[in-house]
């Protein structure tokens, strides 16, 4: 059996070292360097430039006005534009469909139940037992469900579907408080 456990430790001794033998600083020199003066260098004349002098105002001209001519009765024929069924109606961008049109009612149904899902979620939450940073999670929550509603109309669905997944997803949370 070892009774190693039960051993007090011992302290060592320290072990005197011999002190170092620090070489001597090398002897300094230093070399005293006078300044010297930079070169003068010139510098160049400046070209003249003519003072300028403001303007006078011209004077006023006191001259009595003419009588005014009678109108002329000369008939200008002026050319008519062209209505404009003549000129090429721009043509409207094309609009990007991300969603193919077979899929369109079925991703508005999923956004409009993620949208009820979550205003069904912040209509069980007691707004008034909220905290501020969980007040402006339903705020923000609410904001969500209003802008995937909007984007449903302007039929931006990929949009309406990402605003309505965040609704629901702060919404789900709020409630599980």
């Amino acid at each position: 059996m070892s009774l190693a456990a039960c051993a007090h430790a011992q302290p060592k001794p320290v072990v005197e070292l011999p002190p170092l033998e620090m070489p001597a600083p090398p002897p300094r020199v230093v070399e005293a360097n006078e300044p010297q003066q930079p070169p003068v260098v010139s510098l160049p004349d400046e070209p003249r430039t003519p003072v300028r002098t403001r303007p006078t105002p011209p004077a006023q001209r006191t001259e009595t006005p003419k009588p005014a001519e009678p109108p002329k009765t000369d008939v200008i024929v002026t050319e008519t534009p062209k209505p404009a069924e003549d000129q090429p109606k721009p043509t409207p961008p094309p609009t990007v469909q991300t969603t193919p049109t077979q899929r369109e009612g079925e991703v508005e149904r999923r956004v409009r139940t993620l949208i009820s899902q979550a205003m069904n979620d912040l209509n069980r939450v007691n707004y008034q037992a909220l905290n501020t940073d969980a007040r402006n999670q339903y705020d923000t929550a609410k904001r969500f469900a209003q802008q995937a509603e909007e984007a449903l109309r302007a039929r931006n669905l990929v949009f309406a579907n990402n605003l309505a997944d965040k609704a629901a997803a702060l919404a789900a949370q709020l409630l599980g408080r």
